[in-house]
């Protein structure tokens, strides 16, 4: 089976159409898929359902496909960064499902796992439990949360063997483990593929069966969210 890609666009080739649904790995800009998000920009592919923890900023990341005018509707938690996010939403230009950071990890990993939903406290008495079904437990309400499984998921790794066997590196790690499980395909770019044999067995996070397609996007250029800088001390 044919994993290792030259490129973004040969990766999604004969994946994308209208209307489908992803679920994109990163947070903020820390282990964004940038590469794959910029095939998906120039395909021109139009009304997609996104499930990510945010947007990216302005013209960056996710933000490119707000910009573009591709996405019909976001899955988040966090949105404050975006200004074309927050117009779009307040619009009513874009369809926005908020969803606490640590319950869309979770709908992630079910959805990988088969599980079509399950119950949590998170949300209850607020917006977020609107429309869904409360059941109670020992006393205490529960909100129904639906499993995430998308037609494709895209992720950034930071190792990966010619197996397609996956690291990734520190926070970058964040949302896409289990975003990686949570589709039908999983397309995954990282910053050097190295000979199988060549990772530490127990260092693996995610094992290639889950991999079905691999770039290597490097070089890239560290983006910074906000600068902040400090006057040097003199004594």
């Amino acid at each position: 089976m044919k994993k290792i890609y030259s490129d973004a666009a040969s990766a999604l080739d004969g994946l994308l159409f209208d209307g489908m649904h992803l679920c994109v790995g990163g947070f903020g800009l820390c282990g964004i898929p940038e590469r794959l998000i910029d095939a998906i920009q120039e395909s021109g592919v139009k009304d997609l359902t996104i499930a990510s923890n945010n947007a990216g900023i302005d013209n960056e990341g996710l933000g490119k496909l707000l910009r573009s005018k591709q996405v019909k509707k976001m899955i988040s938690s966090y949105v404050g960064e975006n200004k074309e996010f927050e117009r779009q939403f307040l619009s009513g230009e874009l369809e926005v499902e908020f969803c606490p950071q640590g319950t869309l990890a979770e709908r992630c990993r079910a959805g990988g796992a088969g599980i079509p939903g399950f119950y949590t406290k998170t949300g209850v008495g607020t917006q977020v439990a609107e429309g869904k079904e409360i059941k109670n437990f020992d006393g205490e309400d529960y909100i129904l949360e639906r499993g995430i499984f998308a037609d494709l998921c895209l992720i950034k790794g930071w190792k990966a063997d010619k197996a397609g066997n996956l690291i990734f590196r520190k926070t970058a790690r964040n949302f896409n483990a289990p975003m990686a499980t949570a589709g039908k395909i999983c397309v995954a770019e990282v910053e050097e593929i190295v000979e199988i044999g060549e990772l530490d067995p127990d260092a693996i996070h995610l094992p290639s069966i889950y991999v079905k397609r691999l770039i290597d996007g490097s070089p890239y250029d560290k983006k910074i969210e906000f600068r902040m800088t400090r006057e040097r001390e003199t004594v």
